[in-house]
């Protein structure tokens, strides 16, 4: 089960693709999450794609610190991260429950850094190989240099 890492420049920043397996994964997990069942908290994103237009979904784990709502994208500059940055917001969706947002990416590494810790707490059993040898347990400093390499959006739910 070998990972698919894209080299990262200045021009390419760091995205690691899926393997076979964590894609048939992230089908069933979202498929789950359309019917209801929520692993852990997970759920699945939709969020309008900056060159189709159309709904692009995919699973996520949706992490709350201090009070704010957060997504962390463990992959990398993803392609659910680019259309994002386009779309300010999606949906969420566990079955029939489906909440819109809008959604701001965090750009101080700074500020990222405790959400990011506190995301591996909860999620690093399933996240950790994404964030090359940085855990929970890092230093401070080791999370902040993994910072750049994996967005965060801020959302707030509509209405």
């Amino acid at each position: 089960m070998s990972q698919e890492q894209t080299p990262q420049t200045p021009a390419q920043p760091y995205y690691l693709r899926g393997n076979a397996f964590n894609v048939r994964m992230n089908s069933v997990i979202g498929w789950l999450a359309r019917h209801g069942i929520s692993l852990k908290g997970s759920a699945e994103l939709s969020v309008r794609g900056r060159k189709s237009g159309q709904m692009q979904r995919i699973p996520v784990n949706p992490h709350t610190h201090e009070g704010g709502q957060y997504l962390v994208s463990a992959r990398g500059h993803s392609q659910w991260v680019r259309n994002m940055r386009v779309a300010g917001g999606g949906e969420l969706r566990v079955g029939r429950k489906v909440r819109a947002f809008d959604a701001v990416e965090i750009a101080d590494d700074a500020e990222k850094a405790m959400i990011v810790r506190t995301y591996l707490e909860q999620w690093g059993w399933q996240v950790n190989e994404y964030f090359r040898g940085v855990t929970a347990k890092s230093t401070d400093a080791e999370i902040l240099a993994a910072c750049p390499d994996h967005p965060v959006f801020r959302f707030t739910v509509r209405g």
